[in-house]
């Protein structure tokens, strides 16, 4: 790969943060409310009133003054201080809320791309077959269903009738060991993860489903044929490999909103990440919480982007042209 390549796309996702920060600016001043409104109390003295605005810097004219306080302390880490959370900094707030996410998201992603690739290439390879027709009905079903239609019969199902699982949260009270704070954890994480998981495959299914038929046209793969290859070692070592191009596209986009995480399922089991925060943020009208929110996931779509752009690059080297 050339630096040039690796040097322009650098610099498109550099100009692509900056445009965020300056959109994470200005939009959250053009929405409705105040930090001396959060509080709710309808008898608030006007000598309360400037001195919050003042605290949060809101006394000073918006451009230039609070435009570039506001682009140094974001360049510096410097996030601000939540309002629900009475003043703590919103960096760590936001960062103890991802991992959570992550965790159930990023396990989501992964069994979702195992199991779609797999899925899909079944699928496409014996088109027509029972294997196409049950892999893409499954796969049309659960993609076209939200995390919170797939969350709830579980929920009903396994948790609340069969007594399986926990109904929500990400762990139980009370003191544990390791070892049974982990099982507490897998517990917890077996109801969401699975809701996820489902609603994440179909995509990936379907996808991959269409590149494999895209690809068994190939010439390629009539000469594998014609020289006795077996169709296992065909879709293995041929059809597989170069239909994992499209996918690394949305694999990537994917995994950058895996910081997003999934609201209405961490919702509906009342999963302490990201989703979670960004519902009760709003509601408070926890504006500088819901900046840093914002600025996390639009950050990490632009690098997914970013990382899929050089990987494409190394598979394809047409695209570096």
């Amino acid at each position: 790969m050339s630096a040039r390549y690796f040097l322009r796309k650098l610099a498109q996702a550099i100009v692509t943060v900056i445009a965020i920060v300056l959109l994470n600016f200005v939009l959250f001043r053009m929405m409705p409310g105040s930090p001396e409104r959060a509080t709710k109390n309808p008898h608030l003295t006007p000598e309360f009133v400037a001195a919050e605005r003042a605290k949060w810097g809101l006394d000073k004219p918006l451009f230039p003054d609070q435009l570039v306080a506001f682009v140094e302390s974001t360049a510096t880490g410097d996030l601000g201080y939540s309002i629900k959370y009475r003043g703590q900094p919103v960096t760590g707030v936001v960062m103890g809320a991802a991992g959570p996410t992550v965790l159930l998201i990023g396990l989501g992603e992964a069994l979702a791309i195992v199991i779609g690739l797999w899925l899909g290439a079944r699928s496409g390879w014996r088109r027509g077959g029972v294997m196409d027709r049950i892999g893409n009905a499954f796969s049309l079903i659960f993609y076209s269903m939200p995390y919170f239609v797939i969350g709830m019969p579980l929920i009903i199902i396994f948790a609340a009738g069969l007594g399986w699982f926990p109904t929500s949260g990400m762990t139980t009270p009370g003191d544990k060991t390791p070892v049974a704070a982990v099982i507490d954890l897998g517990r917890h994480l077996v109801l969401p993860l699975t809701a996820v998981t489902l609603g994440l495959v179909g995509a990936y299914s379907i996808l991959m489903r269409s590149s494999i038929i895209e690809t068994r046209s190939e010439d390629y793969i009539t000469t594998a044929r014609a020289k006795g290859l077996p169709d296992a070692r065909i879709l293995r070592s041929h059809a597989f490999p170069n239909a994992l191009l499209p996918m690394v596209t949305l694999i990537a986009i994917n995994l950058g909103y895996v910081v997003a995480g999934a609201i209405t399922a961490e919702i509906v089991f009342n999963w302490p990440g990201l989703g979670l925060l960004t519902v009760q943020a709003l509601d408070a009208r926890d504006y500088p919480l819901l900046q840093g929110i914002f600025l996390l996931i639009g950050v990490s779509v632009v690098f997914a982007n970013f990382a899929a752009d050089i990987v494409y690059g190394y598979l394809d080297p047409r695209v570096r042209v």
